[in-house]
């Protein structure tokens, strides 16, 4: 069957949900959006746009079903996109009764399931029995911001069958966004889950006053400390330089866009860890890996001198000058 005629499904509001159905439409004539309150999708139908994400991207109404119930979309759909906060992940499938076994998932989610330290894909493969081989992870380097300007974008896709990764891969190339695939479900997912605690801490070292020069040294630490984990659970081949790693940490790094980024320049300013959550008004995945790593970590026992320093930060309220200051005598 054609892969552009499956029933698709995007779980989730947010801008990154917003940017994949967007990206989505381009190739395809219809696709079916869970949203939790009716309010945002009355708006949506009313004015073809998302009342609070990305609201310059123009929708057309008519091309998309709107779902308020978990259960009714899953049945309806072939393809799962799931774009929304991996905190929120359980509390919305918590109520579903469909089997979805047997659906395809492809996950946009940069973050842990953090009751239990498991990666999306390990989430919903031992809680819904959905075959890895039927699941895959949609990577940058990409923001949602971006993609609504239409700034030319790339995207990995990463499933352990080539041939499921390369039909999807179609579903999200166009004009402005170039695909690329890969097999290492695993080390795509944790990078996506590294790369946002290290752009908390470059926005905490933005926040301090270091410049750039020292951003530099801090990012090319980092792609060191994502190898080490990475390659210790789950080793194999794997080039960390490529578009993934690298370039998925560069820009999430950098970014005026990168909420993580934002969010650590104002711990970095003095905020209080609490006061810089609620300010920043949208999730900062960082905060609760930042947290998962640590735990995981505990087992592997790898190198990681950004990531602990970053917890040491966020959940044992260590002074961020401080602790950068000592940061800064362990990269190189």
């Amino acid at each position: 069957m054609n892969i552009k005629k499956k029933k698709i499904a995007v779980i989730g509001s947010g801008s990154w949900a917003t940017a994949l159905a967007k990206i989505l439409l381009e190739n395809v004539k219809h696709i079916n959006w869970f949203m939790r309150k009716p309010e945002t999708t009355e708006h949506f139908e009313k004015t073809g746009h998302n009342p609070r994400y990305l609201q310059n991207v123009e929708f057309d109404p008519n091309r998309i079903t709107f779902y308020h119930n978990i259960d009714e979309i899953t049945a309806e759909s072939d393809i799962l996109v799931l774009a929304i906060p991996s905190a929120y992940l359980p509390v919305i499938l918590t109520t579903l009764k469909t089997d979805i076994s047997k659906k395809h998932i492809f996950s946009g989610i940069k973050g842990i399931i953090s009751d239990e330290n498991l990666l999306v894909v390990e989430y919903m493969n031992k809680y819904f029995n959905v075959p890895l081989e039927n699941m895959g992870v949609i990577a940058g380097p990409c923001h949602a911001e971006e993609v609504a300007l239409e700034r030319l974008s790339y995207l990995t896709v990463a499933c352990t069958d080539p041939v499921k990764a390369e039909k999807f891969a179609s579903l999200i190339r166009c004009d402005y966004i170039k695909t690329t695939l890969s097999d290492d479900i695993w080390g795509t997912e944790y990078s996506s889950v590294l790369k946002n605690i290290v752009a908390i801490a470059s926005g905490i070292c933005h926040g301090l006053r270091y410049g750039d020069n020292f951003q530099a040294v801090l990012v090319s630490n980092a792609i060191q400390e994502i190898k080490r984990f990475v390659d210790t659970v789950h080793p194999i081949t794997r080039d960390i330089k490529s578009s993934a790693y690298l370039g998925d940490l560069l820009v999430t790094a950098y970014s005026q866009f990168s909420r993580n980024r934002m969010f650590g320049m104002m711990v970095g300013k003095g905020y209080p860890v609490k006061a810089a959550k609620l300010e920043l008004n949208m999730v900062a995945e960082g905060y609760y890996s930042s947290k998962s790593i640590y735990e995981i970590n505990q087992n592997h026992q790898v190198d990681m001198p950004i990531a602990n320093t970053v917890y040491k930060i966020l959940y044992e309220n260590a002074s961020p000058k401080k602790e950068i200051a000592i940061l800064t005598e362990k990269l190189s």
